[in-house]
């Protein structure tokens, strides 16, 4: 049996929206994330009332993270990937100088991570922004975001210096095509020109933290982050077939330009085609030039394209649209469950860019039920998760350069879409519910010991 390498870093991945809460405390400012308290799904609330929030406590990791990683520490985690709160460093996003607490809090983070040995890998901008910067400014639209954001990076950069050698810019960048006020902060009816180019302005600033990352931080590693939308051919027709890679061109080429620098002929062909006209100045092409060092990517599901819109008539509402596969089941919320899929984005990735990967979300969401006893039987999300890690194991033996795997999330969490807990992801269960109802204790799920099983044994005890 072949083992993980030794150097594989394992983990899991949460993001400071959907966990720490503490929406007011420290300083903190007004982010997009917490104008949306019922997910990226829901209406703009400009939060005037005194009403509560899911996410205004989440799972309260801003207070309990020591708890939380001892948790992680005890699964035998080598890496967590979170994310930076920027309205806890510049609560409004045009400052000229940060907030000291803000910056303080994730000092304390970052020291307690040390202590077990565990690497953090952080997100710039997961799912949210200062809220200042879309009502006043007008989100990524304006150019002049890009300084602010640059201005964010460079002080999180220079204050985490010794402590964070892993970065990522944007979380799942490709999603703004998806949800352009959380991807980009603009509305989500918005032209296809001003989409494009709030996402032109949004890939200019990630060259340009790369840039700053590789100047303030040698040593460090900063990647991109992909939503792995991986579609198939639903018949072999050839004319599915150029759907297909039409489609799975619409988020790959955020990972060309980060990549290779540059906009790719297919994408220039879908401006003309389609009237898009961006502004792109001699300093935005060089940039772009600032290749990211390695690709990051999440993966939840597969679907299908065909060249027959009226085929789209089946989607069962998920954000991507996807047609279901016929050959795969589903997940209680429609998410389509295929492990080989991993191997096969793995391997397209690996091939397009010869950069190495890394796995940074997967998981299964699920209705947990918490017994009279603090247990949670949740063979299911072991299974799958088991089925997905030996896909990856598959992928290493094929040659790919992997860098490691942190599943989404280790711990419950508010989900992004709907702002729900009931939808569980960790491997420890939260004591509350959608109604924000309960004691916020930590329990671990029969599926914390079977991962602490897989670190310890480097994948040996996958089957």
């Amino acid at each position: 049996m072949n083992l993980f390498p030794e150097s594989f870093l394992w983990g899991g991945a949460i993001a400071a929206n959907q966990t720490e809460g503490a929406w007011r405390e420290g300083g903190k400012g007004l982010s997009t994330s917490d104008v949306q308290p019922k997910g990226i799904f829901g209406e703009i609330d400009q939060r005037t009332s005194t009403q509560s929030q899911l996410k205004d406590i989440a799972i309260d990791f801003y207070h309990r993270y020591p708890q939380d990683i001892a948790l992680f520490a005890e699964m035998g985690f080598t890496c967590l990937r979170l994310s930076i709160a920027w309205t806890r460093i510049f609560p409004r996003g045009d400052e000229s100088e940060p907030n000291e607490a803000g910056l303080a809090y994730y000092d304390n983070l970052f020291a307690e991570l040390e202590k077990y040995n565990i690497q953090p890998m952080v997100t710039l901008s997961h799912y949210e922004m200062p809220w200042a910067l879309v009502s006043e400014y007008g989100g990524w639209g304006n150019r002049q975001v890009i300084e602010f954001f640059i201005r964010y990076a460079r002080v999180v950069f220079t204050r985490y210096r010794q402590r964070v050698n892993l970065w990522l810019t944007f979380n799942e960048i490709n999603m703004s095509l998806h949800a352009p006020l959380t991807g980009v902060g603009i509305a989500a009816d918005s032209s296809l020109n001003d989409i494009y180019q709030a996402i032109h302005h949004q890939l200019v600033a990630s060259g340009l933290a790369v840039q700053a990352c590789h100047e303030i931080i040698p040593q460090a590693k900063i990647g991109n982050m992909l939503l792995g939308g991986l579609l198939y051919p639903l018949t072999p027709k050839p004319e599915d077939v150029w759907a297909t890679l039409s489609e799975n061109r619409h988020w790959l080429f955020f990972g060309d330009v980060q990549v290779r620098g540059e906009y790719p002929g297919y994408m220039q062909r879908y401006f003309r085609e389609n009237n898009i006209c961006l502004e792109i100045t001699d300093q935005d092409k060089a940039a772009l030039k600032h290749s990211i060092d390695f690709i990051s990517f999440s993966y939840y599901m597969s679907g299908c394209a065909c060249a027959d819109a009226s085929a789209h008539d089946s989607c069962q509402g998920n954000i991507l649209n996807m047609i279901p596969n016929p050959h795969l089941a589903a997940s209680e919320w429609g998410w389509q469950i295929d492990p080989v899929g991993l191997r096969v984005l793995l391997n397209l990735l690996w091939d397009r860019y010869n950069k190495p990967l890394f796995i940074v979300e997967n998981g299964l969401g699920a209705r947990d039920q918490l017994t009279e006893d603090h247990q949670v039987i949740d063979d299911y999300r072991i299974n799958y998760l088991n089925s997905h890690l030996l896909q990856v194991r598959e992928a290493l033996e094929d040659g790919v350069d992997i860098m490691g795997y942190t599943s989404w999330g280790p711990i419950d969490l508010v989900s992004a879409s709907k702002a729900e807990l009931s939808k569980r992801y960790g491997f420890i269960y939260v004591d509350r519910n959608d109604d924000g109802e309960g004691s916020l204790e930590r329990y671990r799920k029969k599926s914390f010991g079977w991962y602490q099983s897989v670190i310890a044994s480097r994948g040996a005890v996958l089957k």
